[in-house]
């Protein structure tokens, strides 16, 4: 009888344990970007690294059976990108929000640098620059122009310009290409 009460409680703490673990899964990836220039050499290397977390649950026991089934439980996802600046400085980036982007018919890249993000014209070789606010906006200055921008929930780019002549504030969304 000892033995048949210790075997389920043994039994059920093991159950419970497993109940309660997860399953991991970490993928990491390492880019090095190299820039030349008057100054020197400079390195920028940028750490991405995606965890897959999913909770292992267990349903609901059955009279009679020996085997549980493991419940469905959703796999939630975390990517963490760190950069690492040529000075030795490292700051982290919740989302990487590097890519093309399209206005007026014209395409766009957006890359992380080592301040923020920088906004290329290829067509014209120009490049505007995105520096990230407490408020989780982004100022935006190029030559000619000023202006705050975030990031939308689809993942698009939106400025908003003010105008002193009109005193209106103006929207561009550049809209994110999908690969």
């Amino acid at each position: 009888m000892k033995n048949l009460i210790l075997t389920m409680i043994l039994v059920s703490t093991a159950n419970f344990i497993q109940a309660q673990s997860t399953n991991k899964q970490v993928e990491s990836t390492t880019t090095i970007k190299t820039v030349k220039d008057s100054d020197g050499e400079h390195k920028t290397v940028k750490k991405e690294e995606t965890k897959a977390v999913q909770n292992i649950e267990m349903k609901a026991e059955s009279p009679n059976t020996l085997n549980i089934e493991m419940k469905e439980t959703p796999v939630q996802s975390v990517t963490t990108t760190k950069i690492t600046n040529p000075d030795g400085s490292t700051r982290t980036v919740d989302t990487d929000r590097s890519s093309y982007y399209e206005y007026d018919g014209k395409k766009y890249q957006v890359a992380l640098d080592a301040s923020g993000y920088t906004m290329l014209d290829p067509s014209t070789k120009k490049t505007a620059l995105l520096r990230k606010t407490s408020t989780n906006s982004y100022i935006y200055r190029n030559k000619n122009k000023m202006a705050i921008g975030y990031f939308d929930t689809n993942g698009n780019l939106i400025l908003e310009t003010y105008d002193d002549k009109s005193d209106k504030v103006s929207t561009e969304t550049y809209t994110v290409v999908k690969n």
